[in-house]
């Protein structure tokens, strides 16, 4: 299992913008992809986004062209712009990827709330 750190939750006001980061030490040189989610209170969790190895990205329809994924090295970003109160939620990162058993770890999560 890869030891999964986020950072860069917190509040801000609709409309605002925020940036999370992901490390996972290895996770790129394994061929790993780096997922997000996100869980609110009362609800289930929630697929954000994914980078994956080969540098391709996707989205939720929810956070698409507000949400954007990036990569330097270890550390996967993401990108928060234009954010609603609905976007409220703890932000997690998993890395992940098929028949990869290396490919295995989650993060502590991070909160992200959105003031109207």
């Amino acid at each position: 299992v890869m030891e999964v750190e986020e950072s860069g939750g917190g509040s801000v006001q609709a409309g605002g913008s925020l940036r999370l980061s992901c490390t996972a030490p290895g996770f790129t040189a394994n061929g790993c992809d780096m997922e997000w989610y996100r869980e609110a209170v009362g609800k289930k969790r929630e697929w954000v986004s994914t980078m994956a190895s080969d540098g391709t990205t996707r989205y939720a329809d929810s956070v698409q062209g507000r949400f954007s994924v990036s990569q330097d090295a270890d550390t996967v970003y993401l990108e928060m712009n234009t954010l609603k109160p609905e976007d409220t939620a703890k932000y997690s990162c998993k890395i992940n990827k098929p028949l990869n058993w290396k490919c295995l770890g989650w993060g502590q999560g991070t909160q992200v709330t959105v003031s109207s």
